[in-house]
């Protein structure tokens, strides 16, 4: 696992015990096509990073220009791993926020109100495979008020997994599929 691009190109990220099953970090293949997918979007963009596990993906996101990264994620493991891993990239712990919050009870935006008043342009989510976590978490950030006005979703879930196509302001604009994983990517339709 490293960072694929950016100001800390290179640079090898810490991984998680080969033992632990807690966490499935996103390959670098996989992660490096979605970064390709999402482009110069993540200049100066606010990113909330779900189940963050390693946290290589908010890690890539500072590295390639975003301005802030929130990442959440419960496993004491995941967490120290963030911090590791985000003290990687020049001013990653400035400009990053580690909330320990226990996403399979439910997102709570309440967590948010402690990374100041950031409204979100980019979210990644990576939830255990094939838990309807994917589903909670969708419905969530529908009803919440973290969001951009353009904001860009991305779920990360198991390829046989069926994504609903459109929720009340959230609808699926695009899949990717990477291996066993696929990429769900979700507009934001205010009307």
């Amino acid at each position: 696992m490293r960072i694929i691009s950016g100001s800390a190109k290179g640079r090898k990220l810490f991984p998680p015990l080969s033992r632990s099953k807690e966490i499935r970090p996103t390959s670098d293949r996989a992660r490096e096509a979605l970064f390709n997918i999402i482009g110069t979007r993540i200049i100066d963009c606010c990113v909330l990073d779900l189940f963050a596990g390693t946290g290589a993906f908010g890690c890539e996101a500072l590295s390639r220009g975003a301005a802030r990264v929130c990442f959440i994620d419960h496993s004491k493991v995941a967490l120290d791993l963030i911090q590791k891993n985000s003290a990687l990239v020049p001013d990653g712990r400035e400009k990053s926020c580690v909330i320990k919050t226990d996403l399979s009870r439910g997102f709570n935006q309440t967590c948010l109100s402690r990374f100041e008043s950031c409204m979100f342009d980019l979210v990644f989510a990576d939830p255990p495979y094939l838990t309807e976590l994917s589903n909670k978490i969708l419905s969530a950030l529908d009803n919440c008020s973290v969001l951009s006005a353009d904001p860009l979703i991305i779920i990360e879930e198991r390829k046989n997994f069926t994504p609903p196509e459109h929720l009340k302001k959230l609808y699926l604009k695009d899949s990717r599929s990477y291996g066993e994983s696929s990429f769900y990517f979700y507009g934001y339709s205010a009307s």
